[in-house]
């Protein structure tokens, strides 16, 4: 099981690298704010027309961002005070050292394309270009949420059931809402689809959960 999640997640990071070279090279044309060029401009013209903007959803999805970031505090939290009792970083639970790997490679993705961009914002926000791809808040909600529900059987209990549904109703707002706010080109949304996907399948290779167990005292 182990080896095909491993094959699974080299083929979808090979996937996300194979959709990003075609969203750079792939119908690019200046249909961005300040003559900005996109990718699958056709697409992603027609999209943008028939979305438009509205930056009331574009609010709301952030302060929905902080809420997933919240999920991210509470299995800091865990870790440290597992390490405290521990006092040896190997004796840390698996998950929540899997869950430390997952969030540092979405901090990657964030940061390597702020700095490699491969387009820009349909709008401008606050008047400045901004990297667009791929979304961000679409890599935090899918990793976030769904990470948060292959392990909170395990941490909360009977709480479980009811967290997930508070969790992955905030997934389906933000990734519904970053779509129709139009601050986002669809390519950019699909992009963050898909390193979500070979995230996730990454962090699923790392717990093996066919082998978690509860939780030490």
């Amino acid at each position: 099981m182990k080896k095909k999640n491993i094959i699974l997640t080299g083929i979808l990071f090979i996937i996300f690298g194979v959709y990003t070279y075609l969203v750079k090279t792939i119908n690019v044309k200046a249909i961005g704010p300040q003559k900005s060029k996109v990718g699958f401009a056709v697409v992603n013209k027609w999209f943008k027309n028939v979305i438009g903007k509205n930056m009331t959803i574009y609010k709301v999805t952030e302060y929905l961002g902080y809420a997933l970031l919240l999920i991210v505090v509470v299995f800091a939290i865990i870790g440290l005070i597992q390490l405290i009792k521990r006092k040896n970083p190997l004796k840390v639970d698996k998950e929540i050292l899997s869950l430390g790997a997952l969030y540092a490679c979405m901090a990657i993705v964030y940061v390597g394309f702020e700095k490699v961009i491969i387009n820009y914002r349909p709008i401008l926000i606050d008047k400045v270009l901004e990297a667009s791809y791929p979304s961000s808040h679409t890599v935090l909600a899918m990793c976030v949420a769904i990470s948060f529900c292959m392990v909170s059987d395990k941490y909360f209990g009977k709480y479980s059931k009811f967290l997930k549904v508070i969790v992955l109703t905030l997934l389906t707002l933000v990734i519904a809402g970053r779509i129709i706010s139009g601050v986002h080109w669809v390519s950019d949304i699909l992009g963050g689809v898909i390193i979500s996907c070979a995230l996730i399948s990454m962090f699923n290779t790392l717990i093996d959960t066919k082998s978690t167990k509860k939780s030490k005292k």
